[in-house]
């Protein structure tokens, strides 16, 4: 006996509505995020100049610290000071100079605490920028 012979078979359908939703969310964020160049299509030759900038290098104020804790400020020996001596040896270096640049020169078994202190006579004198000078290795 063949009861499904007036049933016919449902094939699966594939709904593509949510599909394009997706995509059309997608190309939207696409357009919406992009950014355009307005002036990518000129070509623009800047006029040249012979004159030659130089550019204001800022004072560099040169602190040597040695192994045994022994300072030099601008090869001018401190030897052994305090912060407070520090701090007004930077401050002669600095003279009227507005932001010059400590630079530490300190021995690679130079103890940490000298470094430190260097850092702080120039905290309190109010020289923020300060960098320290390295040597390649060879």
């Amino acid at each position: 006996m063949n009861f499904r012979r007036g049933r016919r078979e449902d094939y699966p359908e594939i709904n593509l509505i949510p599909f394009i939703d997706i995509l059309l969310v997608i190309v939207i964020f696409l357009a919406v995020t992009t950014t355009y160049a307005r002036f990518a299509e000129l070509k623009i030759n800047l006029p040249t100049s012979s004159a030659e900038q130089t550019p204001t290098q800022p004072k560099q104020i040169e602190v040597a610290v040695a192994e045994n804790g022994r300072y030099q400020i601008d090869n001018t020996a401190i030897g052994d000071a305090t912060v407070d001596q520090l701090a007004a040896a930077l401050q002669q270096a600095a003279g009227d100079q507005a932001e010059p640049v400590v630079v530490i020169n300190a021995d690679a078994q130079a103890s940490h605490q000298s470094v430190v202190n260097v850092m702080e006579a120039a905290r309190r004198v109010g020289l923020s920028r300060i960098t320290f000078a390295t040597q390649t290795a060879p």
